[in-house]
């Protein structure tokens, strides 16, 4: 892990994989809310492996970045100059863009604030605006929980610190997750819901960089119908449905490679 200064913070990323011979091909890989880069390690490794170079990145917020505890350091726009800054920092003129939920919203902004650098995007769940009442729903509750039950979630959280990690890793994420400190949470959490999700329709009909959408049935939260309106409003697209969440969470599989061989189309 290494880090590089944004607006006053640290923002924390790895690196995976080197590319092919000559050739970067890097593709910039983002996380879910409130989760860390670590869960797209088997991902990464997978693209890795297949002559990509894979760079994760910890959002503000989240994992091993700096977690300012007001909301106005948190927003889908700032997330996207994040991503862009990171490509900066590493001399990165053009780059495949990717995320999960949280992670695919972001992209949607770093292609739409930076057309010429997005190479192409992968955009798994992203998060719309039919799902849009849902996630209020679900994490305004979050928000008020995490502001208010400070003391005790806060003494949860170190309790959960406290156990030893290694036992695999989504094991480890989970406890990852439980051991967040609950002031930065509720203001990563306060940022994004007071904030837009997305670029508007207007604006992403015009990203006319090659996406693969992944989306799957019966999610709340991430809906299938988000994910095919958003493929009706990109030009250049591929949709697929996956089984599940859990489907893409232990590549190599049939996702990963489908992945992967989208990036090798879009650097041929």
């Amino acid at each position: 892990m290494t880090s590089f200064s944004f607006d006053g913070f640290e923002i924390a990323f790895e690196e995976r994989g080197h590319g092919r011979a000559g050739h970067d091909r890097p593709f910039i890989l983002i996380h879910g809310l409130l989760f860390a880069r670590t869960h797209h390690y088997p991902l990464a490794d997978a693209l890795a492996e297949r002559g990509n170079r894979v760079v994760l990145i910890d959002l503000l917020g989240h994992g091993e970045s700096d977690k300012p505890p007001h909301s106005r350091h948190y927003s889908m726009e700032i997330f996207a100059r994040q991503v862009l800054a990171l490509m900066d920092h590493l001399g990165i003129e053009e780059a495949v863009v990717g995320g999960t939920s949280l992670g695919a919203n972001v992209t949607l902004e770093v292609a739409n604030r930076s057309p010429g650098r997005t190479r192409a995007m992968f955009l798994e769940m992203p998060v719309l605006e039919r799902a849009a009442p849902v996630a209020a729903m679900f994490f305004l509750p979050l928000t008020l929980g995490y502001a208010q039950g400070a003391p005790l979630i806060g003494a949860a959280a170190r309790l959960m610190r406290r156990i030893p990690r290694g036992m695999g890793l989504y094991p480890d994420i989970l406890l990852e997750l439980l051991s967040r400190e609950p002031v930065p949470s509720a203001a990563v959490l306060h940022g994004l819901l007071t904030g837009r999700l997305a670029p508007h329709p207007d604006e992403r009909q015009k990203l006319d960089v090659p996406a693969l959408i992944m989306g799957h049935p019966n999610d709340l939260l991430h809906p299938f119908s988000d994910v095919e309106a958003l493929g009706r409003e990109l030009p250049n697209h591929e949709l697929m449905r996956s089984n599940s969440f859990l489907e893409l969470r232990f590549p190599p599989n049939r996702l990963s490679d489908r992945i992967a061989d989208f990036l090798d189309e879009v650097w041929a």
